[in-house]
């Protein structure tokens, strides 16, 4: 088994805490994994990326060559279309459809949706209402969560624990908003 996976968003909307929570799942079912960090001004609302290589054999880099991406999960669509070039024909993008604008040029939202139309194989939604509807607008990175996990080739339960264990010094209610939030992304990806 192997996985490469890229995360990706801007700074403040919980991309290293969806990393820290895979990372957990791949620790209790006994893979391995590397990660690479970019944590571009991420107070300002800069770009934050990380590389997650996952395998059952050991890994000899952190970074994901272009063209080998399996999945791309990002909280941003711009910053996804961004690591495109990265993903595999046959890979997967998981990606909010909720731009960021934090920059002057950001691209016309025709264009942008274009370019998300232009991916084959793709989960696009609204992270930030669905997490809105499980009551808490803090818990959209695990919306995103959820509608990755059927491409993660881990364990559902894995991922539930592993924002158990995240998330238990922040209180039960926090981790049940939480995983009501990672269920509801699950549902939509299913759905499609």
């Amino acid at each position: 088994m192997k996985i490469d996976i890229i995360l990706s968003g801007v700074g403040g909307q919980g991309i290293l805490s969806i990393a820290t929570i895979i990372g957990e799942a791949v620790l209790s079912e006994g893979l391995q994994m590397k990660q690479s960090e970019v944590h571009g001004m991420s107070q300002r609302g800069g770009d934050v990326q990380s590389n997650l290589r996952i395998s059952d054999k050991a890994i000899y880099s952190d970074l994901i060559p272009q063209g080998q991406c399996d999945l791309i999960l990002s909280l941003e669509p711009m910053e996804a279309l961004r690591y495109l070039p990265y993903l595999k024909k046959d890979g997967w993008l998981v990606t909010s459809s909720v731009p960021f604008v934090n920059i002057p040029s950001y691209p016309e939202a025709e264009a942008l949706q274009a370019a998300l139309d232009a991916v084959p194989n793709k989960v696009v939604l609204d992270v930030e209402a669905i997490a809105k509807d499980c009551g808490s607008a803090r818990s959209a990175n695990m919306v995103l969560l959820g509608a990755a996990t059927p491409f993660l080739h881990l364990s559902y339960e894995s991922i539930e624990e592993g924002i158990r264990a995240i998330f238990a010094r922040k209180g039960q209610d926090i981790v049940d908003k939480n995983i009501a939030a990672l269920r509801a992304g699950k549902a939509v990806a299913e759905q499609r």
